[in-house]
């Protein structure tokens, strides 16, 4: 029987690594001073209020801020061992995707929404390249074997819950290390969301998932560490369960029981 005590011992570096991260669009302050580390293949939720900060951090990792006007953004914020403010915006965005709150696949075919990414940044040698780096993209974003038939057929065509399961694909196609969600689900019917839920605990296998959520339900289901924001702050970050099960501040169980939010 092999001996496994040294690999179980062995933790995981974090894939981005934040710290005193303050956010200012023009002179309001919309995030302070938050510090957390993302952890790999790990699926990381953002939980709290509207308006409490939340997706304003999750577009600091991959410079989505950038294209806001009068949004400074300060701290330090490390992934792949660099400041992600020298990473190049383009080749960051294919390294940590995103899927945001309603699903936005391009008026193309199902087949180009996939292929955009990867023709772009050349990862593909030929047209059989292109085409198994699609088929895989499909296969981990559960919808080949309901478009495989159809790959030329335009991908706003598509149900809501497909049309978000297409936009995963299309972001996971670069091979991304990060995948970044914002309310993946607030636009979807109860079987699309269970769809993308069960998804995500697949990716998680390959991925480092950040999932913004309003549904503390669905954060407990599919996260494994949850972040609770406030007002611009960083109230509590700890393992899921204990975030929902034994909250260490007055403000997360007030939230979680209702009281506040």
């Amino acid at each position: 029987m092999l001996d496994t005590t040294v690999d179980n011992m062995i933790e995981e570096k974090p894939k981005i690594i934040a710290r005193d991260v303050k956010v200012v669009y023009g002179d309001k302050e919309a995030l302070r001073d938050v510090s957390l580390d993302v952890m790999d293949k790990t699926v990381t939720a953002f939980i709290g209020p509207s308006g409490c900060g939340k997706s304003t951090f999750l577009r600091c990792f991959n410079r989505m801020n950038d294209t806001i006007a009068n949004c400074r953004v300060s701290g330090s914020l490390i992934y792949d061992g660099q400041e992600i403010s020298a990473h190049d915006p383009v080749t960051l965005r294919a390294r940590i995707g995103m899927v945001f709150q309603k699903p936005n696949p391009f008026p193309k075919s199902i087949y180009d929404n996939v292929a955009y990414g990867p023709r772009i940044h050349g990862l593909s040698k030929n047209k059989a390249d292109l085409d198994g780096i699609v088929e895989k993209a499909l296969r981990r974003g559960a919808l080949w074997d309901e478009v495989k038939d159809r790959l030329h057929e335009t991908g706003t065509g598509l149900s809501g819950g497909q049309q978000q399961r297409l936009c995963i694909a299309r972001a996971i196609a670069t091979e991304p290390e990060v995948l970044l969600m914002d309310e993946p689900c607030s636009a979807l019917d109860p079987i699309a969301t269970a769809q993308i839920e069960e998804l995500i605990n697949e990716l998680k296998q390959s991925y480092s998932v950040v999932i913004v959520t309003h549904s503390m339900q669905q954060a407990a289901r599919v996260s494994q560490k949850t972040a609770f924001f406030h007002l611009g702050n960083l109230v509590e970050y700890n393992d899921t369960g204990d975030i929902f099960t034994k909250p260490s501040d007055p403000r997360t169980e007030s939230y979680i029981t209702g009281r506040i939010g």
